[in-house]
């Protein structure tokens, strides 16, 4: 079982240093390419310089002590001690700018990653379906995105600029200490270095799954914090602001004791590592320091070994730090490139040409649908809506209203028929161009946390000022918007919640007047409304769907009285069908409804108009006469 687990998380890993790899090597910016090669180089003359240094600072002490001199090839004038310490703090400056050089060089490589990496999963976000996103939770998916775009700066910077000229250090040490020392220290460091290395592998792998607990707990708390707060006003109305603390507590206990393991880990990982090299550079220096007893070696040459593998050391605990953050990168890029091989359930198919929309006659053709196979919601339905005329859809809660708008965007590909544009199948056509042919004015209109401005805009984003002003007068909310201090640059709030339900709905009406389709789709859109309201709005929204293909869903009859033709629909299938006349005539179902909401609607506006009476007896109770 361990050795499976193992086995599947290198794969894993391997995946995803292939997914990655275009990212570190951008085939189409040759500039990029340029910048890492002379990084890279300039890398490898610092570690060159690096492995000279202690050169300096043995030669220096073997002429302060008088056991040594420079060697033959150094001119006289360079062979003074001041002149070789001076050469060796300079040669370390040397070292230090190449450094620099290099992440000069790499810095636009990395941030250019991490852009192309950001942008594509944001991109593929908006490709997926809506079934995925209503399954997914926002503030997870924001976690796992954030990590990811910080994770490949980690991994592109690290695998590119460090792993390899690591090894090349670690190369050049060898060879100076086998031709310059003996077989015995490159026995003593190589030992050190596997067990260093085997012991950093192993303590890493384990910190890893500590990792994922605490990644996995933050992202469920940072899941239910957004959760929280966007659902602000529910959470006040039930009073319950305890419970969300308590629930957001328990996410983060369970974070702060990842997070501890986490930090206590790498306390132990980083003791086991200075325990390690402790030993092997305990071992080099006494048999040096032994064989300057026995007059084999001077004084700068045990100078010279202390301070190589001083500076082995720093490459060495790099190579522990790399891997530690590599994983770490790589497990929190995981998610991010599960993310991106999830496949959109909605596609283009190969040659889809654009919609051509000629007069907008829509046709549905036996046309069934299931979210789930074993719960079918519309059960082969066909109906028409000619070009320029408006059909109404109606009937009980769960009979398939809303379903029908959802699959004439296509948010959801059909399971059996078609549904045809004037006589294009939706899906043959590009979703691009399907859906730019068709507006919606939504039951609940969420808006951007922005300018009422943008948020009009937005139906076509190229519109100008005087085609924004325009929109929001003919959608009858241009005087409302005047009356703000700042007006069309007023923020609505986040999900346009400073905004009332009709002002908002005013705004969606405007912004789909402003993208002009020819094919509407009024989505319940007042039916969350009072009906003073109602009656306000329903003047815009039939401005709007004059002279266009509209289909109307509706909860309230009262909206779809003028439509040409009612469609009434019952789990999932077509019961009744006519104008409104010929339904009411019929006294079937859709009678039943209407009779019901009749009902309904006079005790409203019986309630509105005693509250009216009371509030005006009041103001005449505290009026004072004169």
């Amino acid at each position: 079982m361990a050795q499976k687990t193992v086995s599947a998380e290198s794969g894993a890993t391997f995946r995803t240093l292939v997914n990655l790899w275009p990212y570190m090597w951008p085939s189409e910016r040759r500039d990029l390419k340029t910048r890492v090669l002379l990084a890279t180089v300039f890398l490898i003359l610092a570690k060159v310089v690096l492995v000279l240094v202690p050169y300096f600072y043995k030669w220096a002490t073997n002429v302060l002590s008088g056991e040594g001199a420079p060697p033959d090839f150094m001119p006289a004038l360079l062979a003074g001690p001041l002149v070789l310490v001076v050469a060796y703090n300079l040669m370390r400056i040397l070292q230090l700018g190449f450094n620099q050089l290099r992440d000069a060089l790499f810095a636009r490589v990395g941030q250019h990653a991490v852009h192309q990496l950001a942008h594509r999963t944001f991109v593929h976000m908006h490709a997926l379906s809506l079934r995925f996103h209503l399954e997914r939770k926002t503030g997870g998916l924001s976690r796992i995105i954030e990590r990811g775009t910080k994770g490949i700066d980690t991994i592109v910077r690290f695998t590119i600029l460090n792993t390899v000229p690591t090894l090349l250090e670690f190369a050049l040490s060898a060879i100076i200490f086998a031709v310059a020392y003996g077989w015995a220290y490159v026995a003593i460091i190589a030992v050190t270095v596997v067990l260093y290395i085997w012991f950093t592998i192993r303590a890493s792998d384990w910190r890893i799954a500590i990792r994922r607990e605490m990644n996995d707990s933050d992202t469920d708390a940072n899941t239910k914090a957004i959760d929280s707060l966007l659902n602000f006003e529910t959470v006040k109305y039930f009073n319950n602001e305890a419970m969300e603390a308590r629930r957001f507590d328990r996410s983060m206990a369970r974070y702060e004791e990842a997070a501890t393991k986490t930090w206590t880990s790498l306390g132990w990982l980083n003791f086991g590592q200075g325990v390690i090299f402790g030993f092997g550079m305990t071992a080099a220096m006494c048999l040096s320091a032994w064989e300057v007893m026995r007059g084999t070696q001077t004084i700068g040459d045990f100078v010279f070994i202390n301070t190589l593998l001083m500076q082995l050391s720093i490459p060495l605990n790099f190579i522990g730090f790399v891997y530690r953050e590599i994983r770490q990168a790589l497990t929190d890029i995981e998610q991010m490139f599960d993310l991106l091989d999830v496949a959109p359930e909605v596609k283009d198919r190969p040659g889809a040409a654009p919609l051509k929309v000629e007069s907008g006659h829509v046709r549905f053709e036996n046309v069934a649908f299931a979210y789930d196979e074993n719960r079918p919601i519309l059960k082969g339905i066909s109906f028409d809506i000619p070009a320029g005329k408006t059909v109404a859809v109606v009937g009980p809660s769960g009979a398939g209203k809303s379903t029908i708008s959802r699959l004439l965007f296509r948010f959801y590909d059909i399971g059996k028929g078609a549904i045809l544009i004037d006589g294009q199948d939706v899906r043959d056509v590009t979703q691009e161009s399907l859906r730019a042919a068709i507006g919606m004015v939504p039951q609940d209109t969420v808006l951007f946390n922005d300018t009422i401005r943008y948020n009009i805009r937005y139906g076509r984003p190229d519109a100008s000022d005087e085609e924004v002003h325009r929109a929001a007068e003919l959608a009858q909310i241009a005087p409302f918007i005047e009356s703000l201090p700042q007006g069309y640059d007023s923020l609505v709030g986040e999900r346009g919640l400073k905004l009332s339900g009709g002002e908002k709905q005013r705004v969606a009406i405007a912004r789909t007047i402003l993208k002009a389709p020819p094919i509407l789709i009024l989505d319940e859109a007042t039916s969350a409304l009072d009906t003073h309201t109602e009656q306000e709005i329903q003047a815009a929204l039939d401005l709007v769907s004059r002279d266009r293909t509209t289909l109307v869903i509706a909860h309230r009859l009262s909206t779809v009285i003028s439509a040409d033709e009612i469609i009434v629909l019952k789990n999932g299938s077509i019961a009744e069908r006519g104008t409104h006349r010929d339904l009411l005539a019929a006294r079937g179902l859709y009678a039943e409804m209407w009779t019901r909401q009749r009902v309904a609607t006079r005790a409203e506006e019986q309630l509105r108009r005693a509250r009216e009476t009371d509030d005006m007896g009041v103001i005449e109770r505290k009026t004072p006469a004169y």
